[in-house]
């Protein structure tokens, strides 16, 4: 009897086995078929998605193409635009020559007094009567500033400026 009872329980515990197998087995399985149709609700959202990707990417090589083609068309605008700028610089820089060869002759004394300009005289005649303009002041302070020493003689930038102005005109035209 005790072989009896032995298999008796034995049988009980393989069928309490038996039964919480088969509950696991359903949750995983009840697992796998949610993991399923997850699996599938991205497939077709990636699909969804893949089409639109293709879309953005055409329009952006559109786009990008349109953008060459514009900059391509510009290119010669900048080109005339640097031209320009470097014309402006030299044009600058003869104006720059100019006024300091201006500024020169109208601050340097003249050796004889027969030989001073009207401007000169007119500058020195109304120094002596009345207050510095703002330009006279100006040109006081230029000339302290960068005006020659008496034995250096001066270089002639007007000629230089005149003959540049010249050469421009003749460009132009």
């Amino acid at each position: 009897m005790l072989t009896q009872v032995s298999i008796f329980i034995i049988a009980i515990a393989f069928a309490v086995l038996v039964i919480y197998l088969i509950k696991t087995l359903k949750a995983a399985q009840g697992s796998l078929d949610k993991v399923t149709q997850t699996l599938q609700e991205v497939q077709k959202t990636v699909d969804e998605l893949s089409y639109e990707v293709k879309q953005t990417v055409r329009h952006a090589n559109d786009i990008t193409a349109d953008v060459d083609h514009k900059l391509k068309q510009v290119e010669p605008v900048m080109e005339s635009v640097k031209n320009l700028g470097e014309v402006l610089s030299e044009v600058t820089l003869a104006a720059k020559q100019a006024s300091t060869a201006l500024m020169t002759r109208l601050q340097k004394p003249r050796s004889t007094a027969s030989s001073t300009s009207r401007t000169e005289k007119a500058i020195r005649s109304t120094a002596s009567n009345r207050p510095l303009t703002a330009t006279e002041r100006t040109v006081q302070s230029y000339n302290a500033t960068y005006g020659e020493p008496a034995g250096k003689p001066a270089k002639n930038w007007l000629g230089y400026v005149d003959i540049a102005a010249g050469v421009w005109q003749k460009m132009r035209q």
